[in-house]
């Protein structure tokens, strides 16, 4: 996972152009006595969204002025936007300062107040570095066995156990422990839970874009659910609206002829490798509007 946070920050850092975080502007307040609605958004990468246009290096970051918190502040000014979004973010970094390339940023938990009125939360893919593992580690096992499962093998634990799994099921009780810190810092706050979208396809291969073994992709798959899973458990449990941009991003994949997920390589003006789209945040900007019936 360290070294998928170093690709992070060495093609950001050379590619971007530096900006001011993302927030709602006093020009963008509504036309009414009402003060904003202070809106707080925590989450990682796929939050942050790192090298859409425009990317800011906001501390070590890397966060985007077209995310979805951001596109969604913009498109309805009653509320007034604090991002603390961070890439490589672990559910960790909601409790305590995350260490990023640039230094240490505030615990984003810190960002959270009584007079918060609306939170959106979307993290746990870093949680044991497990994302970082099906994208990093596991292409490197492709040339050992290209046809089989190389990666599904090499995380077997002894008595039929899964790494990867019994990660996510230990990532599950921390991202339920987070919301419901949210929930006591910010009593009376609407928290949106946002899940992860679908990076590997249902069926089929695209070993140039996504260069795991053909049977791995299976395995993937399976993993990227069951992350997503946990956060929408983590909503159900306590209350919240749950965004489910699983089934919203369906057809979407990263093998897929409109994919809402970069591949292996990084476009310096589209996307971080395996990030979202600017298709994918505004996406869920729509589903959060939708959610919260917001005109």
């Amino acid at each position: 996972m360290r070294s998928l946070k170093l690709a992070i920050t060495l093609a950001v850092v050379t590619s971007l152009s530096l900006t001011t975080p993302a927030v709602a502007t006093k020009q963008n307040a509504p036309a009414t006595d009402m003060p904003p609605v202070r809106y707080v958004a925590l989450g990682d990468s796929y939050t942050a969204a790192p090298l859409v246009p425009t990317t800011s290096i906001a501390g070590g970051c890397f966060r985007s002025d077209h995310n979805y918190p951001a596109v969604f502040a913009a498109a309805h000014p009653a509320y007034s936007l604090a991002d603390v979004s961070c890439s490589g973010a672990t559910t960790t970094d909601f409790l305590q300062p995350q260490n990023t390339p640039f230094g240490p940023v505030p615990a984003q938990l810190d960002a959270v107040t009584p007079e918060t009125g609306l939170v959106s939360i979307s993290i746990g893919g870093n949680d044991e570095s497990v994302f970082g593992t099906l994208v990093t580690f596991c292409p490197t096992l492709r040339a050992s066995d290209p046809t089989g499962a190389p990666c599904r093998r090499a995380m077997k634990l002894p008595g039929h156990r899964d790494a990867l799994k019994a990660a996510v099921h230990r990532t599950r009780t921390r991202v339920l422990r987070m919301v419901r810190a949210v929930k006591t810092r910010a009593p009376h706050a609407r928290i949106v839970v946002v899940g992860y979208p679908q990076i590997v396809p249902t069926t089929g291969t695209c070993t140039d874009i996504l260069p795991l073994a053909d049977r791995d992709y299976r395995y993937a798959r399976v993993i990227n659910h069951l992350l997503t899973k946990a956060l929408r458990r983590a909503a159900r449990k306590t209350g919240s609206t749950y965004i489910n941009i699983w089934r919203a991003s369906r057809g979407h994949d990263i093998c897929s002829a409109d994919p809402w997920i970069n591949g292996s390589k990084t476009d310096k003006a589209r996307a971080q490798a395996y990030h979202p789209f600017a298709v994918e945040q505004a996406a869920v900007a729509d589903l959060m509007a939708a959610a919260l019936d917001t005109p």
